[in-house]
């Protein structure tokens, strides 16, 4: 794990590897419509290992904390859409309506299940319960995420029913399928973790690839200047900063002890990328997509860096009580 808690996340390199590969060679012509004919099954594969690496019954048996969960759950579906809103709505007339298409899309996702519970385990927090805290998010999202779409950016970037249905069903099905076989293939999937983290990672870089390729395609650098990319770097870091003050100093305000003040903070902070990169495909056009996806690309890399010194310092006071 030594290399995720870096400067830099190498998956983050990838992604970056990836956008400088469409920006120089976005696919045109028959190689883009034949990456758009097989983005379905790439989004299926996403969810699907998703869906099966998420244990229903320990996602269940977690269900009985519900005060811990509520609190997270809360603040990931409506204390940070709320404040995202806010700094879009101020923001707005600086970067533009597709980059604070973003920023809202950034609030509605749901939390990251693998990093949430490595930086809650860096805490000496309550690991099982991170574990269902970011599980029980990631279920929620499946279904939250495109409605809170539907309600903040609807009318905005020109969504109806139609794609919240169509994300519902493109992700819901083989989310399911995992979800069912996870009892018959958990075992297998966690025993080649590694195998099956790169397939899923591969499947979003080709996502990501088509999204923004097709964005450099309709004139993305034209669109977007260097001024708006620094004004939503700020804004992301602006959100981040924000989450985790209010989920850790509100969850201590709420008299939540100090391993599960761990899991709420960074189970309520967090943002996951590879659910947000998919949806945006299906929910936004091919050219919008591409941009829409750059707040949650930062967001990502800065929760990372930001979260691995905060858990790190919560540890490092469990472990010498005499400096807490």
């Amino acid at each position: 794990m030594r290399s995720l808690f870096g400067w830099l996340d190498p998956f983050v390199a990838l992604l970056l590897a990836t956008l400088v590969v469409a920006a120089l060679a976005p696919p045109v012509g028959t190689y883009a419509t034949a990456l758009g004919e097989v983005r379905w099954a790439i989004i299926a594969i996403v969810f699907f290992v998703a869906g099966l690496r998420i244990s229903p019954t320990a996602t269940l048996n977690g269900l009985r904390d519900w005060r811990l969960h509520g609190t997270t759950l809360g603040l990931t579906f409506v204390a940070f859409p709320v404040v995202a809103g806010l700094v879009a709505l101020a923001t707005a007339p600086l970067v533009g309506t597709e980059l604070t298409t973003g920023l809202l899309f950034l609030g509605a996702l749901p939390s990251v299940v693998q990093t949430s519970v490595t930086f809650v385990s860096m805490a000496r927090g309550n690991t099982a319960a991170a574990v269902c805290a970011a599980s029980i998010s990631n279920l929620a999202g499946v279904v939250v995420t495109p409605l809170l779409v539907l309600l903040l950016i609807g009318s905005y970037a020109g969504i109806g029913l139609g794609q919240v249905v169509a994300v519902l069903t493109q992700i819901l099905v083989p989310f399911a399928i995992g979800q069912a076989l996870h009892g018959r293939l958990g075992g297998w999937a966690a025993r080649h973790a590694v195998a099956v983290r790169w397939v899923d990672r591969g499947a979003v870089l080709l996502i990501v690839y088509s999204a923004f390729g097709a964005a450099v395609a309709g004139g993305v650098w034209q669109r977007l200047p260097v001024s708006q990319l620094v004004v939503v770097g700020v804004c992301c870091a602006t959100l981040l900063a924000v989450a985790l003050t209010v989920s850790y100093f509100g969850s201590g305000a709420l008299g939540f002890a100090r391993e599960e003040r761990a899991v709420i903070t960074f189970c309520g902070s967090e943002k996951s990328l590879t659910t947000g990169l998919p949806m945006s495909t299906i929910l936004f056009s091919a050219s919008l997509a591409g941009v829409v996806i750059v707040p949650v690309i930062i967001y990502h890399q800065l929760q990372l860096i930001a979260c691995s010194l905060i858990a790190r310092k919560l540890g490092d006071r469990v472990e010498s009580p005499v400096i807490a």
